[in-house]
């Protein structure tokens, strides 16, 4: 069977804080349309890695390529149109704006009609159609014209996924997408993931190793801002190390 190649990679990626060293050296290789999980307790490094890799902090040292190129220091707007797309762990909606609203408003982003968008209702139509069928793809069609400070948390989850995709990513990178979710969002929420990583590659932090299991075809185990171990769910979750510094009774 052919290996994918590579669609992200980092070399010896490290990020310090006033002497405290957040990520330290690390070496990680996400191969192209697979689903990439990052795991570990609080203050592994995991959020601060998502940072870094999507420009939101510069590295201390290390590069990062993303589909062959360079992206190491460079801003979040630029490394976006590249293809690269994130959610992050805090919902960040406008309440009062429609469902539709949002994800119009993020397709239009990448066009460069700017402030233009608010001003003409067929610049608006222009974005309905895709709009619509981003809603569908993650179960909200029945929910477009909803603020969204009305949604359930768990629809709100699936709304970010809507705007994230409107990117048109090659990258989607998730920060804990079933965080505070109950069992049965948490499971809509994988089984919508299962469908949209369809011809994307996904990089997720999660800490419900169940949806890690059911998803990640390759999971990253980090330890005070290092690698500790990588590969295939039952490997890692059988590393006597991962269950010592992490795991524990919560590997199934």
């Amino acid at each position: 069977m052919r290996q994918s190649r590579a669609i992200l990679v980092t070399h010896g990626l490290s990020k310090q804080f006033q002497g405290f060293r957040a990520v330290s050296e690390v070496d990680l290789s996400v191969a192209e349309g697979t689903v990439h999980a990052l795991v570990g307790p609080n203050g592994a490094g995991k959020t601060t890695l998502f940072n870094l890799l999507t420009g939101f902090l510069k590295p201390s040292g290390g590069r990062i390529t993303f589909a062959g190129r360079d992206v190491t220091g460079q801003p979040p707007e630029r490394i976006a149109r590249l293809g690269v797309a994130r959610s992050f762990q805090v919902t960040s909606l406008f309440p009062q704006m429609t469902a539709r609203e949002h994800v119009e408003l993020a397709l239009q982003s990448a066009t460069g009609l700017g402030r233009r968008f608010w001003r003409s209702d067929k610049l608006i139509r222009r974005f309905s159609a895709r709009a619509a069928e981003l809603l569908d793809e993650v179960g909200l069609a029945a929910l477009t014209e909803r603020p969204a400070g009305s949604l359930p948390y768990g629809q709100k989850r699936a709304l970010e996924l809507a705007i994230a995709l409107a990117l048109d990513p090659k990258l989607l990178l998730l920060d804990e997408p079933t965080a505070g979710m109950g069992l049965e969002d948490v499971d809509r929420t994988t089984a919508l993931i299962t469908r949209i990583r369809e011809g994307r590659t996904v990089v997720m932090v999660e800490h419900n190793m169940n949806v890690v299991g059911s998803l990640a075809d390759t999971v990253t185990v980090l330890q005070r801002g290092e690698v500790l171990a990588e590969g295939p769910y039952d490997q890692v979750k059988a590393d006597p190390q991962v269950i010592e510094a992490y795991l524990g009774a919560d590997v199934a």
